[in-house]
């Protein structure tokens, strides 16, 4: 199996980090289309990212401001049963965020394109933390 690992530092607090990792008002900011859900562990989220990829997943581990992990059930064939895994830790008035997506099957292409996506993903999230800065879904893998 293969996993993907980011970790960096995002110059806020870990309370603003977990909102924007596991509320859906949040993950639209960065990374989904669309999503809904509800942030607490067994919950199901509906993560939408255009035609053809209205994925879902259950929330699989929650602790409040410190981690929120979530495992696919409905995507495509490799990302079924992966976990998207967030770890914060607070250092002083900034977050070290540990970011894992485990359990992919091998690294195929997919996987190595995928590893792409969530760095510029993740970099998103971070610009939109520190400085407010909104990026249309259509461009964040562009910037």
């Amino acid at each position: 199996m293969a996993d993907i690992l980011h970790d960096f530092p995002i110059a806020t607090d870990a309370h603003r980090v977990f909102e924007a990792i596991s509320a859906p008002k949040g993950l639209d900011h960065w990374w989904t289309q669309t999503s809904s859900g509800s942030p607490r562990e067994g919950a199901e989220y509906e993560l939408r990212f255009g035609p053809g990829y209205d994925w879902r997943a259950r929330v699989s581990r929650y602790v409040p401001d410190r981690e929120f992990e979530l495992e696919f059930t409905e995507a495509m064939d490799d990302w079924r049963g992966t976990r998207v895994n967030f770890e914060l830790i607070p250092n002083g008035a900034s977050t070290q965020l540990r970011f894992r997506h485990t359990g992919w099957p091998a690294t195929s292409e997919h996987y190595r394109i995928t590893c792409f996506c969530w760095a510029m993903y993740l970099r998103v999230m971070r610009r939109w933390l520190e400085h407010g800065e909104e990026v249309e879904y259509e461009r964040r893998l562009d910037v």
